[in-house]
């Protein structure tokens, strides 16, 4: 696709239109998967193995490049293959300066595996622009945030992050995964980096793993090929297949997503008797007006103190029908979560209490049903164990 085009299509167009690519002499309208692991030498397109390049990867590519409005794109097996292949980047006396909530596997991963070769990590609240200074004063290889962040939503302001990452030197690594590429481009916010479990909103069916990192550095790209070869970290063809049909769905998707979470917000806070509900579009988030201006929506997930033992709490999660309690997040169908136990299980207690995951939160990933089904049910669930 020209160019041109790429900037001038909707969202909606490039999501079907992008990546459409080796469909042959067939006429076929959607590409076909492409389950080889060997290529001839010397074939037009450069292919030699599937560990190093594959058709199906090539078209995701070219999409996710496009909707997060960069230049390129690497998928991984998973999300965490994909921060696996950004933090393999680093060596030994490196610094990382990372948002205090993240990720459970991230934290994971740079606590029990990367800090044995010698990098370092300090976790910081950057909702707060006092703790800006440490980037300036610490020049951090990588400053690594999310936006909302896993599970308490909150939202940082990813320009003003970039501009004091850059004039430090280092660069900056946007988790995408809960806003998603229709809500959010971090890129176009000034991020060098921005990463995606396309596991969640990009596939949104639940059925397939993915990741990817997507930038507008050349360097940055060459990395990001190599991680993806020389680690071991490419998805499978099926699954890159599988991102590709899901994401051309993404938009209708996202809009029902944030349509039946903002409604589910509004009612948890409004009669469910939580201690607090966050949801970016709900004004009473502590970074509503950056939330409004930073994206185009709220997404779909909501989170709530729910004031409930933790016995109680466990207890609510199964009473739940509709909304089915699972790890991960946004499929089509609602799910629920208890982070304390589940998504941050790797987190030590202290660590995990200390910046608000407690026994008593419950993260809901709103899916696409009818938005007074999941209001009913959740009503429903807090009667049996109230």
């Amino acid at each position: 696709m020209s160019e041109e085009r790429h900037r001038e299509d909707g969202f909606e167009t490039r999501a079907i239109h992008e990546g459409q690519g080796y469909q042959g002499e067939t006429g076929a309208v959607i590409p076909p998967v492409y389950l080889t692991s060997t290529f001839e030498t010397g074939n037009p397109d450069g292919f030699d193995y599937t560990r190093s390049g594959n058709p199906n990867f090539r078209n995701l590519e070219s999409t996710l490049a496009s909707l997060e409005g960069g230049k390129h794109a690497t998928v991984f097996a998973s999300g965490v293959s994909a921060i696996t292949a950004i933090v393999s980047t680093l060596k030994s006396g490196d610094v990382v300066l990372a948002e205090e909530n993240i990720y459970g596997c991230t934290y994971r991963l740079f606590e029990q595996v990367f800090e044995k070769f010698g990098v370092s990590v300090e976790y910081l609240d950057f909702t707060e622009p006092a703790n800006y200074e440490a980037i300036t004063r610490e020049k951090p290889v990588l400053v690594w945030i999310e936006s909302p962040t896993n599970p308490l939503l909150k939202i940082i302001d990813i320009g003003a992050i970039a501009e004091v990452g850059h004039k430090a030197g280092g660069a900056v690594v946007v988790d995408n995964t809960f806003a998603s590429s229709y809500l959010q481009r971090p890129l176009e916010l000034g991020a060098d980096l921005s990463l995606l479990s396309t596991t969640k909103y990009s596939s949104g069916h639940s059925d397939c793993l993915g990741g990817a990192v997507c930038t507008n550095d050349d360097a940055w790209q060459e990395k990001m090929v190599f991680a993806q070869k020389a680690l071991g970290l490419q998805p499978s063809p099926f699954d890159s297949w599988l991102v590709s049909r899901g994401v051309k769905t993404e938009a209708l998707r996202m809009e029902r997503h944030c349509t039946n979470a903002l409604a589910l917000a509004e009612w948890l806070e409004r009669e469910s008797g939580a201690v607090w509900v966050r949801y970016p579009f709900l004004e009473s988030h502590p970074q509503h007006a950056l939330a409004r201006k930073q994206m185009a929506g709220g997404s779909g997930i909501v989170s709530a103190e729910m004031g409930l033992s933790l016995e109680a709490t466990q207890q609510f999660l199964k009473e739940m029908r509709l909304f089915t309690q699972a790890e991960s997040l946004g499929g089509i169908e609602s799910l629920s979560c208890h982070p304390a136990s589940m998504t941050h299980a790797s987190v030590p207690r202290e660590t995990r209490e200390a910046v608000g995951i407690t026994d008593s939160l419950v993260r809901f990933s709103a899916g696409i049903e009818t938005a007074e089904d999941l209001i009913a049910d959740v009503r429903q669930a807090l009667e049996r164990v109230r």
